[in-house]
Order: C-alpha cells, then sequence, then structure tokens
C-alpha cells in the first residue's frame, strides 16, 4: 500500500495532468497560442491520422503550434469539450491520458453547412518535467464526423469561398 504521501503525490499529478488537458482545449479555442503551447514538451508526436489521413510527425512544439493557430484561426468559432479523463502512471514520471473529445468546428461559407464536428478520443503521453506534466505525444482518434466535411478545406480556402458576413 503506498504511503500518504504518495498518495496525495497521485492526486496533485492526476489534477494536473487534467488542468492540461483542459488548457489544451481552451488554448485552441481562445486562440491563446501561448496557453495551448505550454502544454507541451519542447517536441512532441502528433498522430491525425485516423480521420484525417495526416502522418504521424515528431517536431518541435513550437512549430506545431505555429502550423495549429492558422487552421484554427480560420474557423468563425470552434469548441473543443474533454471528458472521461482516464489516466494510468507508468512509474513516477510517465503517464497516459485517455479522454474524449468532441469537437465543433463553425465557419459559414459557399460549400455546404456552416458546422463539422469531430467525435472521438485523445490517447495523450505526458512526461514530467520541470515546469510540470507536459504531452509529449497527442494521438487523435476519430470515431466518426458529423456535418460538411469540407470545411477544414474551406478555412483555409481565400476568401471567396467564405459566405458574406
Amino acid at each position: 500500500m503506498p504511503t500518504d504521501d504518495a498518495r496525495v503525490q497521485r492526486l496533485v499529478d492526476r489534477a494536473e495532468i487534467n488542468d492540461v488537458q483542459l488548457r489544451y482545449a481552451s488554448g485552441t479555442d481562445s486562440h491563446d497560442w501561448e496557453l495551448f503551447r505550454s502544454c507541451f514538451t519542447d517536441e512532441v508526436e502528433v498522430d491525425f491520422s485516423e480521420g484525417f489521413g495526416r502522418p504521424v510527425a515528431r517536431m518541435k512544439a513550437d512549430d506545431w503550434v505555429r502550423g495549429t493557430a492558422p487552421r484554427m484561426e480560420s474557423f468563425a468559432a470552434t469548441q473543443h469539450m474533454i471528458t472521461n479523463l482516464v489516466i494510468t502512471f507508468d512509474g513516477d514520471d510517465l503517464a497516459t491520458c485517455v479522454a474524449y473529445v468532441r469537437a465543433r468546428h463553425h465557419l459559414p461559407n459557399n460549400t455546404g453547412g456552416s458546422d463539422q464536428t469531430v467525435y472521438g478520443y485523445y490517447t495523450n503521453r505526458f512526461e514530467r518535467t520541470s515546469h510540470g506534466w507536459r504531452i509529449a505525444k497527442v494521438k487523435l482518434t476519430a470515431l466518426w464526423m458529423t456535418g460538411n466535411f469540407g470545411l477544414f478545406q474551406a478555412a483555409l480556402a481565400p476568401e471567396e469561398s467564405a459566405a458574406p458576413a
């Protein structure tokens, strides 16, 4: 049986990992890229291959943030809801958090409906750093999507595809 100190530390670790997951969503939706960046180790593995067809890539977190920002800022609004967090530990300094996600994207446009929603879960690998827990690997598994599947392309397309305000 772990000591009381170890049990308290595990609760603190869980709370901090939970906070990082929520900062990830809040930073994305509020376009607070400093907050979003605070979620990651200096290098991060990004896996959006399921549902989006993007190859798994290992990159500097700053590059990941610079690539994510224009995509998310292209939408009129987004809302990432993260729930049902299940955190497992692999020793004192590594953890995995599996969490449901419902990511809504809104963009009035001329290509179809204005909304697209991704339903799935994140399987994120965390490492304890000198700055606290950080995501070292982010993996999104999209189980299904609804709405206008062309919305991501419309978000990054020239302004003529966007509907008038």
